[in-house]
């Protein structure tokens, strides 16, 4: 296939400004290289924070209403080429095409509320304890921000950040991930053509993430930074934010638990079971990582649920019938393979799957194990891949014990036909994100994020837009009444 040569988006212009070489962006179903991208230096992102330092003024001063129509009209040209944006991530991620078409929706879906958002940015007024003063509170954008994102939702994950900074009047400088910069240069370009004003935005990709963002973090000017990804970096993120006081949001990893109760509907279970893990390949930090089964169905939920993920096709995401692509890079398919062997070793039983598919590309197989303790490695850790690990419980109080053991906190899940037990694990799970009897509760109106370890803040809903907002108070005395 001819490889494709895309410039960063600097200031509103399409560059490849300091860099001296380019990196190669690989499709990871056949290992080929598809594109190149010029590798930004720090001097790249000190070049578009100045843009935005230069614009964020007028930005902010901007009427709500206009920043909502160019919103709404990205959100309208993302669906329109819908098909080029869906190939794009196909082609630089892996996921099937199919599942690529629904992530440009969602993606735009979030460009879609906060252009509804942006005229809903409301201020407050407080009883005085003074007869001759009045108390005004104003929200005002935070101004210049960066988005850090990764490569699992390449659309996505950029579009939930992006939607609310613009909305709110904040400028934003994108760095996403080497692995996935495609889909982000594409939006880019979508929102240069409905007219958003040079230096607002600013997409800089390179391989050299540290110094990049090392840059972001050093400048006072940047006010905010939100970052999707590992809790390792966060925290690195949140120790560096500390020395200019910036703003951060931080939606880090997870290790969800999926239950089952003995009263579920057990189709629907391992119906949404399916969904659950196998969205984007497991490489998803909601992907179901232990599913807690209670011991009298524990038998019939196991075996069902091999035999649908049996059935799933493993195979390059732009052929027609597949319905799992690859994994992301070659140190993906190690960990997979790696908690695999552990289980194995320590006593697991493989149901179905349990193998690498071919020598090209970084396919596994589908993959159900039963007999799953919490001595092994896919008890403990976060799997990012296609491996459901089956464990049985007897109790309530036993499994939230169970579920509640991590020190990540994003998303939870259970089944269960109990109204009153839907809010005893509701209040008791340790979780930002639950789903009762829903394995795929994603939306744009909804708020995301988590607790403990998994992060701060939160993505999507009315709350989305706060983490772009400062907050001031007025008080205005010599009021003669």
């Amino acid at each position: 296939m001819e490889l494709e040569t895309y410039r960063n988006f600097i200031g509103g212009q399409w560059t490849n400004g300091t860099a001296k070489a380019v990196f190669e962006v690989m499709n990871p179903a056949t290992e080929e290289v598809i594109a190149s991208v010029p590798n930004a230096t720090s001097d790249d992102v000190r070049a578009a924070i100045d843009a935005a330092a230069a614009v964020q003024a007028k930005w902010a001063d901007s009427l709500a209403a206009e920043r909502a129509t160019i919103l709404r009209d990205a959100a309208r040209l993302m669906r329109e080429r819908a098909e080029h944006l869906a190939h794009t991530m196909t082609l630089e991620e892996g996921k099937p095409l199919a599942e690529a078409r629904g992530e440009v929706n969602y993606a735009a879906s979030f460009f879609d509320w906060f252009a509804e958002e942006a005229p809903r940015v409301y201020g407050d007024t407080i009883p005085s304890s003074s007869r001759d003063k009045r108390i005004v509170v104003l929200k005002q954008p935070v101004g210049i921000t960066a988005a850090i994102t990764p490569w699992n939702f390449p659309a996505a994950m950029i579009t939930r950040k992006l939607g609310p900074a613009l909305a709110a009047g904040c400028t934003m400088i994108v760095k996403p991930s080497e692995l996935t910069p495609l889909s982000a240069l594409e939006i880019a370009r979508i929102l240069e053509e409905v007219g958003l004003p040079q230096g607002v935005l600013s997409v800089v990709c390179g391989t050299e993430a540290k110094d990049l963002v090392k840059v972001i973090m050093d400048d006072f000017r940047v006010r905010k930074v939100s970052f999707t990804g590992s809790t390792e970096v966060g925290k690195i993120l949140m120790r560096q934010a500390a020395d200019t006081m910036k703003r951060v949001s931080l939606e880090l990893g997870g290790h969800a638990p999926f239950i089952v109760f003995d009263d579920a509907d057990l189709e629907s279970a391992i119906q949404q079971a399916v969904l659950c893990k196998m969205r984007g390949m497991g490489e998803t930090c909601v992907s179901a990582n232990r599913f807690y089964v209670q011991r009298s169905v524990y038998d019939t939920f196991a075996r069902q649920l091999a035999e649908r993920m049996g059935q799933l096709s493993v195979g390059n995401g732009l052929q027609a019938g597949h319905a799992v692509g690859p994994l992301i890079e070659r140190a993906g398919l190690a960990k997979v393979e790696r908690h695999v062997a552990d289980a194995v070793a320590k006593g697991a039983k493989v149901l179905v799957g349990g193998r690498r598919v071919g020598e090209t590309g970084y396919f596994f197989e589908p993959t159900v194990l039963t007999d799953v303790d919490h001595s092994m490695l896919i008890a403990q850790e976060e799997t990012f891949g296609p491996v459901a690990a089956v464990i049985p419980f007897d109790t309530e109080e036993e499994v939230i014990q169970q579920a509640n053991s991590t020190p990540y906190g994003l998303a939870s899940y259970f089944f269960t036909r109990d109204v009153s037990r839907v809010f005893r694990l509701a209040e008791k799970l340790e979780y930002g994100i639950i789903g009762a009897n829903d394995g795929m509760p994603s939306t744009a109106q909804a708020p995301f994020g988590g607790i403990k370890s998994s992060g701060l803040g939160r993505e999507g809903s009315m709350y989305g837009i706060q983490e772009y907002l400062d907050i001031k108070y007025l008080s205005l005395g010599g009021i003669q009444s």
